[in-house]
């Protein structure tokens, strides 16, 4: 794959693949294998020093159903959609990114309540029980006991 510029930097992805079958793998659905590597150059007087990555992952999709490209392209809009969806509205609503809380579990615990607390309030946006805003605003007015009742309607 070629360099590609943006955001003040040059980013690289590289895919190999290996076939395999659920069974072999130990994964329902899974019929490949895929390891991206990720070189990212810096652009710009206060630059960081490259980076080099690979990352892995499992798919359900069969070896001849996409190509190389098609593969990398799925994978960054899988993770395009997450950073701009559900992170980017945990992180607006609840400042997230600026949370001190290193210890993995109580991260993970942390995120699922700030999921829950979306859920609410969209439930209650779409039945067209709060006139909020947003989620931060919703969530200034929430009490335990609105919340119990939001989940039992």
């Amino acid at each position: 794959m070629a360099w590609e510029k943006g955001h003040h930097r040059l980013d690289r992805r590289r895919l190999k693949r290996v076939t395999v079958s659920p069974e072999e793998i130990g994964l329902c659905g899974c019929w490949q294998v895929i390891a991206v590597r990720r070189e990212r150059v810096e652009l710009g007087r206060h630059a960081k020093p490259p980076s080099d990555e690979i990352g892995y992952y499992a798919t359900s999709v069969g070896a001849k159903q996409l190509s190389d490209a098609e593969l990398l392209q799925g994978i960054r809009d899988h993770w395009s959609a997450i950073e701009n969806g559900a992170h980017h509205r945990r992180d607006v609503s609840f400042g997230e990114d600026a949370c001190g809380v290193s210890h993995r579990g109580a991260a993970q615990v942390l995120a699922c309540l700030r999921n829950l607390a979306l859920g609410l309030y969209e439930l209650a946006r779409e039945r067209g029980r709060t006139r909020a805003p947003s989620a931060k605003s919703r969530g200034r007015q929430m009490t335990f006991a609105l919340a119990v009742a939001a989940l039992t309607r």
